[in-house]
């Protein structure tokens, strides 16, 4: 029988359920990397941005998400989540990490790992 970790491979950490994540809500995910913003649309997509702004660092898991964007809690900056870009008359960018839903279940590509290289 396949498990969800086999659907996903090595190079994802699973980093908990869709159903603890609010829709049009998000949730902080500590990784060695950096801290993730892990952010739910209305229509159930995920992504996952680094949790600061570029503007003053403020924490993007705390923001207002609208559409496919979020709003930062600090100046308003509006981030796009599919690009990690700024949008507006402003500019900069976050990074983003891959996600993947498998059944309810959220894993997050690991950095440097393979499918990240291509």
């Amino acid at each position: 029988m396949s498990t969800a970790r086999d659907q996903v491979g090595d190079n994802w950490l699973d980093v908990g359920m869709l159903r603890d994540i609010p829709r049009r809500g998000a949730r902080q995910v500590v990784t060695p990397w950096m801290p993730i913003a892990l952010i739910r649309t209305i229509d159930d997509r995920v992504f996952a941005i680094e949790d600061r702004c570029p503007h003053k660092k403020g924490p993007l898991s705390q923001g207002i998400v609208h559409g496919s964007a979020v709003t930062c809690p600090l100046h308003n900056w509006v981030i796009g989540l599919e690009s990690g870009q700024v949008l507006g008359p402003d500019s900069g960018c976050v990074k983003t990490l891959a996600v993947r839903n498998v059944d309810g279940r959220l894993y997050l590509e690991l950095p440097g790992s393979n499918e990240d290289a291509a």
